[in-house]
């Protein structure tokens, strides 16, 4: 097929190994300076302008100054949607950076997915939620139910407010350590901003670890388990 959409372009973009290493910092959901990027992509303050200029070019990132620095972070949704997408068939097919370690048993409990959960507490929550009926496959697309709506505000959630955003309630990903589903859209970030907040957890700013507390892992799972509406 000649028309439509060149995804060759893009995928040159993501294919070269210092780009690639950008982009994977950025999947942290923060924003960050040209020169913690070309730490990420082990090339020179030169070198790391000229890949940002291309990423910027084609759309995958957009950045901002502020002062002497230059902050950079991924374009939007979709993109951190595709980039995912592309880890999860690179972990399928065996093609791992490095050799499991401590660091790596962290990424796989709890890290972020953009600006959403990711990770083996992820997964167990989006599982649990799909045999509650508060999410709902059809067609191979999950929807949040309408039982479902009326525990997650009960929850804080304000899924009013989240539907008349432009992005999807419900998005699902393929967790790359997992193998099975976690939640992202406009819900799965509120999840994770409502982790943050509520100080279950915190975002490791150099790495994409979301480190939960002891006491913080039990009130997350107390506040997602139990999802019977309140009586």
């Amino acid at each position: 097929m000649k028309d439509g959409p060149d995804i060759a372009l893009i995928a040159a973009m993501i294919g070269d190994p210092a780009r690639a290493n950008i982009l994977m910092a950025l999947m942290s959901g923060l924003s960050l300076t040209a020169t913690e990027l070309a730490r990420e992509a082990a090339v020179t303050p030169s070198t790391v302008s000229g890949h940002l200029s291309k990423l910027e070019a084609s759309g995958l990132v957009v950045s901002s100054r502020q002062g002497r620095y230059r902050h950079v972070r991924i374009a939007d949704h979709d993109v951190a949607h595709a980039i995912e997408a592309l880890v999860t068939v690179a972990a399928r097919a065996g093609h791992m950076r490095t050799r499991p370690g401590p660091k790596d048993e962290a990424m796989r409990r709890a890290r972020s997915c953009y600006d959403h959960l990711a990770g083996r507490m992820a997964a167990e929550l989006f599982h649990h939620w799909v045999s509650s009926r508060v999410l709902h496959w059809r067609d191979g697309v999950v929807n949040l139910t309408r039982t479902g709506e009326h525990i997650l505000e009960e929850r804080g959630i304000d899924v009013p407010a989240l539907k008349r955003m432009k992005r999807p309630l419900c998005r699902t990903c393929i967790d790359w350590s997992e193998r099975r589903h976690h939640l992202g859209g406009s819900i799965g970030a509120a999840i994770l901003s409502l982790v943050v907040e509520k100080r279950w957890a915190v975002r490791n700013p150099a790495s994409r670890v979301v480190d939960f507390s002891s006491a913080g892992e039990l009130s997350f799972s107390a506040w997602y388990l139990p999802m019977q509406p309140a009586r």
